[in-house]
């Protein structure tokens, strides 16, 4: 049974994004970037584990400010979500963000790391 955390959500998001996908949807303001993660029941079935195993972990990230959950828009990243899941981008998928992204976008999008 795979071992769940929140850095495996992270993971697999992307992985999903990235590889699956080849499609990630982001929202820019003036002051923040929130990216939409897939769906629990997605992210469930991508590692081979029940739907109500992923709950708990996303109830997690809220409380730790990763992802903002709003009725019939999904679960998005807040700003600090989003440094996390574009640190590990950058980490493990570097080639892939550039593929789906544009050299230009990807660029800006890790600037914000700085």
């Amino acid at each position: 049974m795979t071992r769940l955390s929140i850095d495996l959500i992270f993971e697999s998001a992307l992985q999903i994004h990235l590889l699956e996908e080849k499609a990630v949807s982001i929202t820019f303001s003036e002051s923040d970037v929130k990216i939409k993660l897939p769906t629990t029941r997605k992210l469930a079935e991508f590692l081979n584990v029940p739907h109500y195993y992923v709950l708990p972990y996303f109830a997690m990230m809220e409380q730790e400010a990763l992802v903002t959950r709003a009725e019939r828009v999904g679960i998005m990243t807040t700003s600090t979500g989003t440094i996390r899941y574009l640190s590990l981008m950058k980490e493990r998928y570097p080639g892939e963000g550039i593929a789906v992204f544009g050299r230009v976008i990807y660029t800006e999008l890790i600037s914000r790391l700085s």
